[in-house]
């Protein structure tokens, strides 16, 4: 038998990886359909619509970034423990539901260099809020949607710490768990590991190939004003 292909194969199995994939998907799913659209739509608030307090809400919003995340873990935790979820995938797809203040205010950036003259023709005619983010901004903004979906379906599916606290039993298991638990504590088969470890990079190569166009476009048009 060829080595390569046992060792992908133990690995497959050890992994248990149906289960792990299966739940990873779940939370790719959520993590790169809901926030970028929601923080997308909240960056359109900042970027053209006149709002009071628009400045000091972007400020509350870019303060949030300063909050380091191992100051958030123990009250998370506590919460989720609370309402019975720790153990379960619902930790980790509702918080990240509504996007994050990053996301947004790559957005607002991007936003920002759109014309507003056609929002203001758009809203002569008749056109409301929505239709103006979707029919108007969302086509104009596809390159930065892209990127922003990338980097989410990355983040997620290598997540592996809040993972680890927050899912408990075997049946909640992702890729990244199945992974680390590869390592046991007195010995270590590397060979076996690195199979895994290939298993679990070959969707994000898949999704980087597919979106390289729009990634690129995304990072470029965000950095580059005038």
């Amino acid at each position: 038998k060829n080595p390569s292909f046992t060792a992908y194969r133990r690995a497959f199995e050890e992994l248990n990886l149906w289960v792990g994939i299966k739940n990873t998907l779940v939370l790719v799913v959520f993590a790169v359909l809901f926030p970028p659209v929601v923080s997308a739509m909240g960056a359109f608030s900042f970027a053209k619509l006149v709002l009071p307090a628009k400045r000091v809400l972007l400020l509350v919003l870019l303060s949030s970034m300063m909050v380091p995340y191992a100051a958030l873990m123990l009250p998370q935790y506590q919460i989720w423990q609370s309402l019975g979820f720790v153990g379960t995938l619902w930790p980790l797809i509702i918080p990240n539901f509504f996007g994050g203040a990053l996301m947004t205010f790559f957005f607002i950036q991007y936003m920002q260099g759109v014309p507003t003259d056609l929002f203001e023709a758009a809203k002569i005619d008749g056109a409301g809020y929505l239709n103006q983010f979707f029919a108007i901004m969302l086509p104009l903004v596809k390159p930065a949607l892209s990127a922003q979906i990338v980097f989410a379906f990355v983040g997620t599916w290598n997540d592996y710490f809040m993972q680890l606290i927050m899912l408990k039993s075997s049946d909640a298991i992702t890729v990244s768990l199945g992974i680390a638990r590869l390592q046991s504590e007195f010995a270590t088969n590397y060979g076996l590991m690195m199979a895994g470890a290939t298993l679990g990079a070959v969707p994000i190569v898949a999704v980087f190939i597919c979106f390289q166009k729009y990634f690129t476009q995304g990072i470029t048009m965000g950095a580059v004003k005038g």
